[in-house]
């Protein structure tokens, strides 16, 4: 009885042991069920984010020349009021307010960690500062539509993505490479280019010396908003140390809320809001036009900045900037139809230089990013080895 047990214990005993390799025979399914899984759920992250990358840079695109061509609709037309046009660069702000609603990132990230949340006293000062380094560039903006041509005025805004870079390089330790350094140059080049030209043949042609303002402003404008980039790219990594959406609006609501106010001391403190009045009745195409000139460029405003915005976002503040360098040539275009801004030669030749220029800046970039993608792949491919190792 008792060797009849041990033999019956025997044979239950091998129904419930493994065989040799059984485990890993079992497990592999399971494997091969869960990197399938993955990696259909990574493709559908990457085909939602590129959709959201399209659509911010639609708003982007579309906002930026809309906005463009009304700016110099307004002026040509009749309109005077510098801070008027500055005014509703800022004034539709508050329709940001609508993406915390819409915003895909309901929770925050694990990157978001409490502890590193800056308090209010470091993010008042930062939003103040914005606002007002905000609203004084919006002003060099409108000096600049006011006493150049649009396409003239869009070409030289061309210099931004150099100015961009330059900043970058000192604040974000940005490297120069020699697609850089040509990109730099070449925007450069166009737009100094065009401060030789003859604008007699415009529509509303300006002295001389008015041409020379608005170039001036509108080159410390282009600057000042490659320095607000680089900036801010700089209290994301720096200061604020977080990476959701709401992080995002808030540095561009804020400040534009800021800019507003300051805005308005001006309109207010220079006179010029008495004269609103009269600026209406002298408008071309009448007191409705008017208006609803003014309202869509404040929405178009608002309209780039959340293309702008989410591009920061999904991908970076340099490329966000690439794109609006990007869709700038199509302004002048639009001018020569619209406003039958003359095409000379040495417009033609600017804005070759600052296409060029653009491209030599987007193929920095795809190096860049095909590195990364590189260094990743060796990476992945090194980690079975090292696990090999160690069994």
């Amino acid at each position: 009885m008792g060797e009849a047990q041990e033999e019956q214990l025997d044979i239950s005993v091998s129904l419930y042991v493994p065989l040799p390799g059984q485990e890993a025979e079992e497990a592999t399914p399971t494997e091969h069920t869960n990197v399938a899984n993955q990696s259909i759920l990574l493709q559908q992250k990457n085909i939602i984010g590129r959709l959201r990358i399209g659509i911010f840079t639609f708003f982007l695109l579309a906002g930026q020349t809309v906005a463009t061509i009304l700016g110099r609709l307004y002026f040509d037309k009749g309109g005077n009021s510098k801070w008027m046009e500055t005014f509703v660069q800022t004034a539709a702000s508050p329709l940001i307010f609508l993406l915390y609603f819409l915003s895909p990132l309901k929770n925050p990230t694990t990157n978001d960690i409490n502890a590193n949340s800056p308090s209010k006293l470091v993010l008042v000062p930062i939003y103040t500062l914005f606002g007002i380094f905000l609203a004084a560039n919006s002003m060099l903006y409108s000096v600049g539509l006011l006493y150049l041509p649009v396409s003239t005025y869009t070409l030289i805004c061309a210099s931004q993505l150099g100015f961009n870079a330059l900043f970058s390089f000192f604040i974000n330790s940005q490297k120069f490479t020699p697609f850089i350094v040509n990109s730099v140059v070449l925007l450069t080049i166009s737009s100094i280019l065009l401060v030789f030209q003859s604008d007699s043949t415009e529509s509303k042609p300006v002295s001389k010396g008015k041409f020379v303002i608005g170039f001036i402003c509108t080159l410390g404008a282009s600057a000042g908003s490659g320095l607000m980039l680089s900036l801010i790219q700089f209290c994301f990594s720096k200061v604020l140390k977080q990476e959701n959406f709401k992080v995002v609006l808030d540095m561009i609501v804020y400040p534009s809320l800021v800019a507003t106010l300051a805005i308005l001391v001006g309109l207010f403190a220079s006179g010029e809001w008495k004269g609103l009045r009269r600026d209406m009745e002298e408008f071309e195409l009448g007191n409705v036009s008017y208006l609803m000139t003014l309202i869509w460029t404040a929405i178009s405003c608002q309209v780039f900045n959340i293309g702008c915005t989410g591009l920061i976002f999904e991908v970076s503040s340099l490329f966000s900037n690439v794109i609006s360098t990007f869709g700038l040539p199509v302004v002048p275009m639009l001018a020569v139809f619209i406003f039958h801004d003359k095409m000379d030669g040495l417009k033609v030749i600017a804005m070759v230089l600052a296409i060029w220029g653009f491209v030599s800046y987007v193929y920095q970039h795809y190096l860049d990013d095909h590195k990364s993608k590189t260094e990743i792949n060796n990476v992945n491919e090194e980690v079975p080895d090292c696990e090999g190792a160690h069994t």
